[in-house]
């Protein structure tokens, strides 16, 4: 099964479920791993569980792909609280308001088109120095800059 890049269009479920299957293996290759397989995998997670139990899967899953893929996990690097959270949120607000006569297709594509570019919308509401501190990296902080 071919891996499509989630950047662009999804062209069925089949491809979303691979794309979430990769990453709960953690052989989704290192470069497709982008934000928009980020926004992929927590619509998948947010769609099919409550928020508690879908931010469970989200955390322990990036950990889970960062370890099969070599990256460390640590105060420095690798998996990062507060943007998880912030982009969970994020997601989250995204269904809630989405159209309901959407397909689940249709919604993940209009996500990814939505966010795919907006890598840096954290700054919005986080100044930098918060983001990069050791502490934002290993627990959930508050926006800074305005609240969600």
């Amino acid at each position: 099964m071919s891996i499509p890049v989630p950047t662009k269009r999804f062209e069925s479920w089949d491809d979303v479920r691979g794309l979430v299957a990769h990453f709960e293996t953690g052989d989704l290759p290192h470069a497709e791993w982008n934000h928009g397989a980020h926004l992929t995998v927590a619509f998948w997670y947010l769609s099919r569980f409550d928020r508690a139990q879908a931010t469970e899967r989200i955390r322990s899953g990036i950990r889970h792909y960062n370890d099969c893929q070599g990256t460390p996990n640590t105060d420095h690097s690798g998996y990062h609280e507060t943007l998880t959270i912030f982009w969970i949120g994020m997601v989250g607000r995204f269904l809630e308001e989405a159209d309901s006569k959407l397909s689940e297709l249709e919604a993940v594509n209009r996500l990814v088109e939505t966010y795919s570019g907006r890598t840096g919308l954290w700054r919005e509401y986080y100044t930098f120095n918060l983001i990069r501190s050791v502490e934002s990296r290993q627990r959930w902080i508050e926006p800074d800059r305005k609240p969600l």
